[in-house]
């Protein structure tokens, strides 16, 4: 996951900016919205919803807009739509992997939208399958402390983590999904302050860019999350140190 951090900071510093847009709360309301539907409404024994909520609260999202979300999943209110999840994947400039996370109440608005984003920065929708495969579904926390980079890599392993690497804004643990929240648990028990926790997606392998195309990427990348129905998209662009520096002073 090496550059993850870097690049989602990117992401975020972006998020704090526009933090008063309601387009952020709309997604994090959609995203807690499916998760109190699958797993109720109770945060302590829904995992996938304490998670949404963090994620709303780190954007400063009103607690009225997260109990409101919470409500409309578990069926105490009437939203008027019900949202589906569903994966998009596509190829962008340079022939780079897409995988799109989508949460829609209208599939053909969807598509037809993401179809025309797409079109606008020279890539394509792809079949079903043509790029998922290249990805892999991992659980990834950020924290910080005091423990050294071997107490924590044994904290993290023992909880079963299957890396965890020190960088300049913190420690970096990745787990497979299914034990993200056991690992979370144990690094809170072991005294770190866990920043972020979530689902995300590995790719398999990288593939180099110039920073001409790392540019297109980046601007495709934000043209997608722009819109309403896209929680995450995710690529194989290789992150080097000078596509990160050069990103970030864009």
């Amino acid at each position: 996951m090496a550059g993850h951090s870097k690049w989602a900071n990117i992401k975020r510093k972006k998020e704090r900016e526009d933090a008063g847009r309601g387009k952020l709360f709309t997604k994090a309301a959609r995203r807690i919205t499916i998760a109190a539907r699958e797993g109720g409404g109770d945060p302590d024994a829904n995992f996938r919803l304490r998670i949404a909520i963090d994620a709303a609260k780190a954007i400063n999202m009103p607690n009225d807009n997260i109990q409101r979300a919470i409500k409309r999943g578990t069926g105490e209110l009437d939203s008027g739509s019900v949202f589906e999840e569903t994966i998009y994947e596509a190829y962008g400039p340079g022939g780079i992997a897409l995988l799109i996370e989508i949460a829609t109440d209208n599939r053909n608005r969807t598509i037809s939208e993401i179809r025309y984003i797409l079109s606008k920065y020279n890539a394509s929708l792809g079949e079903a399958g043509c790029v998922a495969w290249m990805f892999e579904r991992v659980g990834l926390v950020e924290a910080d402390g005091d423990l050294d980079e071997d107490q924590l890599l044994l904290t993290a392993l023992e909880a079963g983590a299957t890396d965890a690497e020190k960088g300049e804004d913190g420690f970096e643990i990745t787990c497979e999904a299914e034990n993200l929240q056991q690992v979370e648990e144990a690094l809170n028990r072991a005294g770190l302050k866990v920043k972020n926790a979530e689902i995300t997606r590995k790719p398999k392998n990288t593939i180099p860019v110039s920073l001409e195309q790392a540019d297109k990427i980046a601007d495709l990348v934000e043209a997608l999350e722009e819109n309403d129905d896209v929680q995450a998209v995710y690529t194989n662009m290789e992150l080097t140190e000078e596509i990160i520096t050069h990103l970030e002073s864009k």
